[in-house]
């Protein structure tokens, strides 16, 4: 045997092999989720959902499968929920169990499932409802802030808006004159410690 034809072979050993773990997992991950179609390896059921009539191809896997069904995009299981029933059972009656978020694994690591916007359930109604009292006790929603907050915007709007509208050309970046740039550090630092700071 030439070493071409060995090396084809080892190639085609491999791919087979690919091919049938993932058929493999595909099928003994499909036993926990809801009937479909049996999807293709590494390319799901992407021929059996027609990109130009998916509506179509999905209202035909209903009414062979039932209003809620599993269809496979490449190796990803997605759920497919059809009709309004299956929809309301889902999103209204049982909220809680579908209120998930898709996890991102570099997130997950990084923020090990804390912050508002990356937890779920108990632990995110919790740091909801720190994060809303310690925003209000900074003055999130009070009738003062606003004004400060428009006093900041109009000083802006007065010393660097205005005059540059007349401008035919944009003026630099480093043309901007300190109101602009000090402006969101004034804002932040008469949030943290509810002191202004004045001009120099």
């Amino acid at each position: 045997m030439d070493p071409a034809s060995i090396v084809t072979f080892l190639l085609v050993i491999c791919l087979t092999w690919l091919l049938i773990s993932a058929a493999v997992r595909s099928i003994s991950s499909h036993g926990k989720l809801p009937p479909g179609p049996m999807p293709l390896p590494v390319i799901g059921n992407f021929l059996q959902i027609k990109s130009s009539e998916t509506l179509k191809s999905l209202l035909r896997l209903r009414d062979k499968y039932g209003p809620v069904f599993t269809v496979y995009f490449g190796n990803r299981p997605i759920v497919v929920l059809c009709g309004h029933e299956a929809v309301k059972e889902a999103l209204i009656d049982k909220a809680e169990e579908f209120s998930g978020r898709k996890t991102n694994p570099t997130l997950q690591r990084t923020f090990d499932g804390y912050g508002v916007v990356f937890s779920e359930g108990e632990r995110w109604k919790q740091l909801r409802r720190f994060s809303l009292t310690i925003l209000r006790n900074f003055g999130m929603g009070k009738k003062q802030l606003r004004i400060g907050s428009r006093r900041k915007l109009s000083s802006c709007w007065r010393n660097f808006i205005r005059p540059t509208r007349s401008l035919s050309t944009p003026p630099s970046p480093s043309a901007v004159p300190s109101p602009t740039l000090s402006a969101p550090s004034s804002l932040a630092t008469a949030l943290t410690t509810k002191t202004r700071i004045s001009r120099p």
